[in-house]
């Protein structure tokens, strides 16, 4: 190849990269004022908690090994992932970022894959009710899933512990579900009042908003099947 032939491709080739690179510059989502490297190579949105990081690539990521454990613990080592009963999971973790991927924006970090929850590379020891063997399992079989959402439980114990015989781990939302109608004088089946009904506040407040000295277990007396916000004959009444 002459001496010209060869100027002329080291030419293009330059002009090339300075295309892209003023294209990838456009679309960067790294600050205006971070350095031209960081523009260059900024790969998405950080999350909104992370949002004061933007531009400082080493106050997350150690030149040549990428995000470590140990700095996440930099700022998340008093996060209460040990003791609380739906993120206790986390003490067993050996890795942040095996679930937890920045630079997605919302999407990323806060995203909770239940199946990674039966990659045994990720922890150090199974987590409670996990089966050992999950290769052939699916998150709704291998998993107890009353072992982290028991405290919050919607149904405050109506229903038991068995969650994945009704809801998938995907959606809390079940296909197909109706609600049973309107005139329905059923609701304590599955309804339990607070404990604010079982107290003097229910004839002080409660009967008295609602216009009814209806029972506690006679549900229907007062609320709507919309939300238990909708009052019978007075509407919307939130007084919590």
């Amino acid at each position: 190849m002459s001496w010209q032939r060869l100027s002329y491709a080291v030419f293009i080739a330059a002009l090339l990269v300075m295309v892209a690179a003023v294209a990838i510059r456009m679309r960067s989502d790294a600050p205006r004022d971070a350095g031209l490297v960081a523009q260059l190579v900024a790969p998405g949105p950080l999350s909104s908690a992370h949002q004061s990081f933007a531009g400082q690539c080493t106050a997350c990521h150690t030149p040549g090994k990428g995000v470590e454990t140990r700095t996440c613990l930099t700022c998340h080592a008093g996060t209460d992932f040990g003791t609380k009963q739906s993120t206790q999971f986390h003490a067993k973790a050996t890795q942040c970022t095996s679930c937890h991927v920045e630079h997605e924006g919302e999407r990323g970090i806060i995203r909770m894959d239940h199946a990674a929850l039966l990659d045994m590379a990720k922890w150090r020891q199974p987590s409670a009710g996990m089966s050992t063997n999950t290769r052939s399992l699916t998150p709704e079989t291998a998993l107890n899933c009353a072992s982290c959402h028991a405290f919050r439980d919607p149904h405050q114990g109506l229903f038991g512990t068995d969650c994945a015989s009704c809801h998938k781990t995907d959606s809390w939302k079940i296909a197909n579900y109706r609600h049973p109608s309107v005139n329905s004088t059923q609701c304590a089946e599955c309804h339990k009042a607070p404990p604010s009904h079982f107290m003097e506040h229910f004839s002080m407040v409660s009967q008295r908003a609602a216009g009814s000295k209806a029972r506690v277990d006679q549900c229907y007396a007062c609320h709507a099947t919309d939300s238990f916000n909708n009052i019978r004959k007075r509407g919307w009444y939130d007084h919590h």
